[in-house]
């Protein structure tokens, strides 16, 4: 027999399991594709829809006719634009400086483990934060309302006069921050308290030890160690405020003399004119200046660590 002859060659076996491994590997994507389609379908998708649509003069039926900057060249150029600016962060002024510190002061107290009832502060304090806007917006209204109200009618046994708190231009503005206060301070509360537990106790101990007094250690531990949790909270509170609509919306429509007519109230108007394309510039206009500032108190954040 000759060696052409010799045993056949042998075949190499077809190797198993390769379908369980690409399972396995395409396993992670299938399971991420749904909140990707979802993504993309109402977030990455209407954002460049409005990066575009800000470039254009649409009534919301019809053709969008090409106007390129004009829509951001008059919002820059317009008073009501800027003075919307300035409403909201003279809110601002009045809202987060208070909030946060009275956000450290009952975050303090709330993570004493002498206090009795702690459970029962924490959830009365988060209730305003889970009650609906409207709701509280339309109590507000009624509470000081300048000629039935019940914050008059208690001043009025006092002797003093009926105040108009939300028809009159100096007192519109602190009486919708102290609405916001109302409603959202619980919120902060709890993001603070939950940066307070993160602090190691022998801290404390360590600073009792040495003789430094309650107010001490308050600024001198708790504040710097609550540093980027405050931030955090600066900038989630600075994300609303300057999206405040509800608020305005209900209690003052704008007013009185535009003196609430916020950044997002302003933003509603031209809704309502279905001027879109402004809208849209106007709603990139808003997003620029709150990633600048929130930027910027990330930057001072880390300049301190």
């Amino acid at each position: 027999m000759t060696a052409l002859s010799a045993a056949p060659a042998t075949r190499r076996a077809p190797r198993a399991g390769r379908g369980p491994r690409l399972r396995r590997r395409l396993a992670p994507y299938v399971f991420v594709l749904p909140f990707v389609a979802v993504f993309a379908a109402f977030s990455v998708y209407p954002l460049f829809f409005t990066a575009r649509l800000s470039f254009t003069d649409w009534r919301g039926t019809g053709a969008a006719t090409w106007v390129g900057w004009d829509n951001y060249t008059y919002l820059l150029t317009n008073p009501a634009f800027w003075a919307s600016l300035g409403n909201s962060a003279v809110l601002w002024l009045l809202i987060v400086p208070v909030q946060m510190v009275l956000g450290i002061l009952v975050a303090v107290l709330l993570n004493n483990a002498k206090l009795k009832l702690r459970g029962l502060y924490r959830v009365a304090f988060i209730v305003p934060f889970v009650t609906p806007l409207v709701a509280v917006a339309q109590i507000w209204v009624v509470l000081f309302d300048q000629r039935y109200g019940a914050v008059n009618a208690f001043l009025g046994l006092f002797g003093l006069p009926d105040t108009g708190w939300l028809t009159t231009s100096a007192w519109a503005k602190p009486t919708l921050a102290l609405l916001f206060l109302w409603k959202t301070t619980g919120f902060i509360v709890i993001i603070l308290l939950s940066g307070l537990q993160s602090i190691n106790a022998s801290i404390y101990e360590a600073a009792d030890l040495d003789g430094a007094s309650k107010t001490r250690q308050l600024w001198s531990i708790t504040v710097p160690l609550l540093r980027r949790t405050i931030g955090f909270a600066v900038v989630l509170q600075t994300l609303a405020v300057f999206q405040m609509f509800a608020e305005p919306f209900v209690v003052t429509q704008g007013g009185p003399y535009n003196s609430t007519t916020t950044a997002g109230y302003y933003l509603y108007n031209h809704i309502t004119r279905a001027d879109l394309g402004t809208g849209a510039a106007n709603s990139f206009l808003l997003v620029v200046l709150v990633m600048a500032l929130s930027l910027l108190f990330v930057r001072l954040l880390r300049a301190k660590d």
